[in-house]
């Protein structure tokens, strides 16, 4: 009666409880610097974007950069996946954020910084994981909407 009882409540545990799976986008990425929209001499060095998806509803970010000059910029938050906003700290000009994933490959995150809205951001990944797109939408201090996309390779 025992391994019954232990069956049962284990098959009810698990189907009340389905298993997390993690984003496809979790993981490593390194700017693809050559493909960037801008003159050699402009481009950073290098750009690493680390997701993490901590459970089903939290998105986490971490960015480091190194420009040009070889200054260092950052920017980490770990955001609620319902569209809340969160902080966004580092010296990457946002300090508020909120993120949605419309689809396990897809996540989108809006950025303000100092009150005013700075960009919308969707990264998508390819179907066999390598790739990650970033397309990123702003407007010029003219007012002049832009869609800019850029891709990624995934680290190991």
């Amino acid at each position: 009666m025992k391994t019954l009882f232990a069956t049962l409540f284990a098959l009810l545990t698990l189907h009340a409880a389905p298993a997390f799976a993690a984003s496809p986008l979790v993981g490593r990425w390194a700017l693809d610097i050559a493909s960037l929209p801008m003159p050699p001499e402009a481009r950073p060095k290098s750009v690493t974007l680390t997701f993490a998806q901590p459970d089903a509803g939290t998105w986490q970010t971490d960015i480091q950069i190194i420009a040009p000059d070889g200054g260092k910029m950052d920017s980490a938050a770990t955001l609620s996946l319902d569209g809340t906003p969160g902080k966004v700290t580092g010296s990457y000009w946002a300090d508020v954020g909120t993120a949605k994933m419309p689809a396990p490959n897809v996540v989108v995150v809006q950025l303000a910084y100092q009150g005013t809205p700075s960009s919308t951001r969707i990264y998508s990944v390819s179907v066999d994981g390598a790739t990650l797109t970033e397309t990123k939408a702003f407007f010029t201090k003219d007012g002049q909407p832009v869609l800019q996309t850029t891709t990624f390779k995934r680290l190991p």
